[in-house]
């Protein structure tokens, strides 16, 4: 099966949820057991763009996982840059909600950078599976997806 980025890269995260993963060898063989063909060096990418690191667990060996963010830790601009560059690919507007479009499965990424992104325009975010609703501040929601569509590159909304 040839899996796109963000849906191999959504089956590691949950490799690393759910299997303690020791090496990137073992984590390119539990990736072919899931019909995903990858190389050492795709995986070694992935989990540095995952943000991945090693962990000592009971019986002193190291694992791979995927910190969780605390939910008042703000996003760097180029983090959230990347993701909306990556998983955006539409943006529509209704006075103050924005309505954003991802990739299958990729709403939630977004919806998470944005709520940690601090941006003044933005109240919060509601995920579904491939669309979000970004709640812009009284009177700011032009303003809001105008930002949000150049953060991505994208024509401005």
């Amino acid at each position: 099966m040839s899996a796109g980025k963000t849906q191999r890269q959504h089956r590691v995260a949950k490799i690393l949820a759910d299997e303690a993963v020791t090496s990137q060898a073992q984590l390119v063989d539990l990736l072919a057991e899931a019909g995903i063909v990858a190389t050492q060096a795709t995986a070694s990418r992935d989990l540095e763009e995952l943000g991945a690191i090693k962990v000592r667990v009971p019986g002193g060996a190291t694992v791979y996982a995927i910190p969780e963010l605390p939910a008042d830790q703000v996003a760097p601009e180029d983090h959230l840059r990347r993701v909306l560059g990556e998983w955006l690919v539409e943006v529509a507007r209704s006075g103050d909600l924005v309505l954003l479009r991802t990739p299958p499965g990729s709403a939630h990424v977004v919806a998470s950078a944005l709520d940690r992104s601090g941006q003044p325009r933005l109240l919060g975010t509601v995920a579904g599976d491939d669309t979000l609703l970004a709640i812009a501040t009284e009177g700011e929601g032009a303003g809001l997806a105008s930002d949000l569509a150049d953060l991505a590159g994208l024509p401005t909304a």
